[in-house]
């Protein structure tokens, strides 16, 4: 193994971000990922995967009034959005729709992490 190695993989990382609870999806800066464990309390540390497939919630529909997100579309994460994964192009590039949403205004959906 290289001496170098920080993280084998390199895919989950401990972050600093307040109020995460471990499932939600998250970003920081422009780098996507599930939180693994929660906030802590004093230090707000946590774990986040960054690669893999999660059930996650999506808002199927995206900026332009479309309610549909096929398999294969592009997922991006919308701060200011109550469900932060859309079609939206606005939000930082999350991942992949692995499921369709073909009705309603969200689905519970397979997610891959990354691009």
């Amino acid at each position: 193994m290289a001496t170098n190695t920080v993280h084998e993989l390199g895919t989950n990382l401990e972050v600093v971000q307040a109020g995460r609870v471990s499932g939600d999806p998250m970003v920081i800066g422009q780098l996507p990922g599930v939180a693994e464990t929660s906030s802590e309390a004093t230090t707000h540390r946590l774990g986040m995967q960054t690669c893999g497939i999660y059930a996650l919630d999506v808002n199927g529909v995206d900026g332009g009034g479309n309610a549909a997100v096929a398999v294969g579309d592009i997922i991006y994460y919308v701060v200011g959005d109550s469900i932060k994964l859309s079609k939206k192009a606005t939000g930082v590039r999350f991942g992949y729709a692995l499921n369709p949403i073909t009705s309603g205004t969200f689905g519970t959906i397979r997610v891959k992490i990354g691009y």
